[in-house]
């Protein structure tokens, strides 16, 4: 299989970068687009290294934030047929809260409507073709992984009455922590193993891979690609998971977009030559 990343934070191959990641991937006789950034840049990009997205034969959305899914309604202009995977749980409710402020952080308000027999949606351990899958989170409590970083759901109830506490004290039911239900683990059967892609890994890049264990017992992997989500974190988290990721027995981690320039240079220091950097036209072949 052969991945080239189309959107990243870190510019490269004469490609301009953003905040969002995309990554063309290519296996046997088909063609995969993880996510499509927060623009139209894949487009462009995707066209300077001669890459056709029209061939595309399926897409994938790893998660319903707008860096990674900004880029849909594009991403159907250039390609009318292949369909679009989002998490079951997927919707346009997804938002950053401090206290009383909060931000929309989820994908294109109506697109689940405009898009209509394009988007499907996958539930548990879901085959797209063979030797493709997708899964989703089974680690319990990511609850407090969304409260810490400030990651909250908004439920549709104009009708919800605020309830009140053991202390007395009323709140807004419409809101709670996300548990990251939506995001889903991309993975690919090699030769060489599993190779999974999790574009944020906002469940924990360890506890991913402790999932796909579960999934495929007895099976090796061999790399995760994606971005770890550690640009806030402190040195010793990431001193910790980068451990946690070794334990694992995993070969090789590619990683970018919200890990951080700070949170690699730790994760390098810890697991050497098995951590690379991605960056706009990084190409990978397993």
């Amino acid at each position: 299989m052969k991945a080239t990343v189309l959107v990243d934070n870190i510019k490269g191959c004469g490609l301009n970068g953003e905040w969002g990641l995309c990554v063309y991937i290519e296996y046997d006789d088909k063609t995969v687009l993880l996510d499509t950034g927060a623009s139209d840049l894949f487009v462009k990009n995707a066209e300077q290294l001669g890459l056709d997205l029209a061939k595309v034969d399926f897409a994938v959305l790893s998660h319903a934030h707008f860096d990674h899914a900004d880029g849909m309604k594009s991403f159907f202009a250039v390609n009318d047929r292949a369909p679009f995977y989002l998490q079951k749980a997927a919707g346009e409710n997804c938002y950053e809260k401090f206290w009383v402020f909060s931000k929309y952080i989820g994908i294109p308000r109506g697109i689940l409507r405009e898009a209509g027999e394009r988007i499907r949606f996958a539930e548990g351990k879901f085959q797209i073709c063979p030797g493709v899958w997708l899964l989703p989170h089974t680690t319990p409590g990511l609850e407090a992984v969304g409260k810490r970083n400030h990651m909250y759901l908004r439920d549709d109830c104009r009708c919800v009455v605020p309830k009140t506490d053991s202390n007395g004290r009323r709140g807004d039911r419409r809101w709670r922590p996300d548990d990251f239900s939506h995001e889903q683990s991309l993975v690919f059967e090699t030769v060489n193993g599993l190779v999974i892609f999790n574009s944020c890994s906002h469940g924990g890049a360890d506890n991913i891979i402790r999932e796909v264990h579960e999934a495929w017992p007895g099976e090796k992997i061999k790399a995760i690609i994606g971005g770890f989500h550690l640009y806030t974190r402190k040195t010793d988290e990431i001193r910790q998971l980068a451990r946690s990721i070794k334990a694992t027995g995993i070969q090789q981690v590619y990683t970018g977009h919200c890990t951080g320039g700070k949170a690699f240079d730790v994760l390098k220091e810890e697991l050497g030559d098995m951590v690379h950097q991605l960056s706009c036209g990084f190409v990978i072949e397993l």
